[in-house]
C-alpha cells in the first residue's frame, strides 16, 4: 500500500514541486511505495482527513496534525537535502 505524504509551501505549486519530485525519486530508489499531494499551508487540514502518513512542507504549521512533519526548508536553500531525504525515508519505512 503507497504511503502518502502532503508536501506544502506557501504557493503550493513551486517549492512543493520540487520536494514532491524529490521525495518521490527517493521512495522509487529506497523500493517505497508514495503517493504525495502538494497544497498550500492552509489546505494541509482538508488534505489531513483524506488520510496522509507524513507531511513535508516549508512553512510552519500551527497545529499539530497527529502525523510526523519534516521541515522542508533544505528544498527552497537547496543546503542539507540528503539529511532532509534521509529523514523523510526514515519515517516512510517506520511506518
Amino acid at each position: 500500500m503507497a504511503k502518502t505524504v502532503i508536501v506544502s509551501c506557501g504557493t503550493g505549486i513551486a517549492t512543493s514541486t520540487v520536494a514532491a519530485k524529490a521525495i518521490e525519486e527517493a521512495c522509487k530508489a529506497a523500493g517505497i511505495s508514495v503517493m504525495t499531494k502538494q497544497c498550500k499551508g492552509q489546505e494541509i487540514p482538508e488534505l489531513l482527513k483524506q488520510g496522509a502518513d507524513l507531511i513535508v512542507t516549508t512553512s510552519t504549521l500551527r497545529f499539530d496534525p497527529g502525523i510526523p512533519v519534516v521541515k522542508g526548508l533544505a528544498f527552497l536553500t537547496g543546503i542539507g537535502i540528503d539529511a532532509v531525504v534521509e529523514e523523510i525515508l526514515g519515517h516512510l519505512r517506520d511506518e
